[in-house]
């Protein structure tokens, strides 16, 4: 019995989706998830202005970082997309002029949402872990909880949980306090 080939995923199949859409590959696979709920934007939107003022503009913390939204991010052969993602100031000294990067961040956020949950948590932990990238937040708006993830020796390990309305310092912007409840904000 012949099998048929599966066909690996490319760039040019990330270009060929619809707009609606989030298009990633993974051990090349492609990967098409919807665009996210308002209540998932909210959320990343919400980690992404309180962790930015002080940890990349400087403002009531240490600055050093650079954070972006919804980054492309080449791994080669993977492709992903991040909620969130921050780079301190020495891997990534300036913004490359191109519309994706291959320095892997040093901490990135992923918002689970019930169609994309077990894809963060599994392929891409998996790909975010061979880049090297150092800290992982899993947030999870719909049960207002925030997991830390730190890689060990390519290993991920939750090194802080986190739940509801709570004050926090969660690594690594544990410098400044964040409160949760900007993250759930209806």
């Amino acid at each position: 019995m012949v099998t048929a080939a599966r066909k690996i995923a490319t760039y040019e199949d990330l270009f060929a989706l619809p707009d609606h859409v989030v298009g990633e590959i993974v051990d090349g696979e492609l990967h098409v998830s919807p665009r996210p709920s308002l209540q998932h934007a909210r959320a990343a939107g919400g980690i992404f202005s309180d962790i930015s003022g002080p940890f990349d503009r400087g403002r009531g913390g240490p600055g050093g970082w650079i954070f972006l939204p919804e980054p492309e991010l080449h791994f080669l052969p993977d492709i992903v997309v991040p909620d969130v993602a921050g780079w301190k100031r020495e891997r990534m000294p300036e913004m490359p002029q191109t519309p994706f990067t291959t320095i892997a961040p040093n901490w990135l956020c992923e918002v689970l949402s019930p169609s994309t949950a077990r894809f963060d948590r599994g392929a891409k932990l998996a790909v975010y872990a061979r880049a090297g990238v150092e800290h992982v937040w899993l947030v999870d708006p719909m049960v207002q909880l925030l997991e830390v993830l730190t890689l060990d020796a390519g290993t991920w390990r939750i090194t802080q949980v986190f739940s509801g309305d709570a004050v926090v310092r969660a690594a690594p912007f544990d410098a400044v306090e964040l409160e949760l409840a900007n993250f759930w904000a209806r």
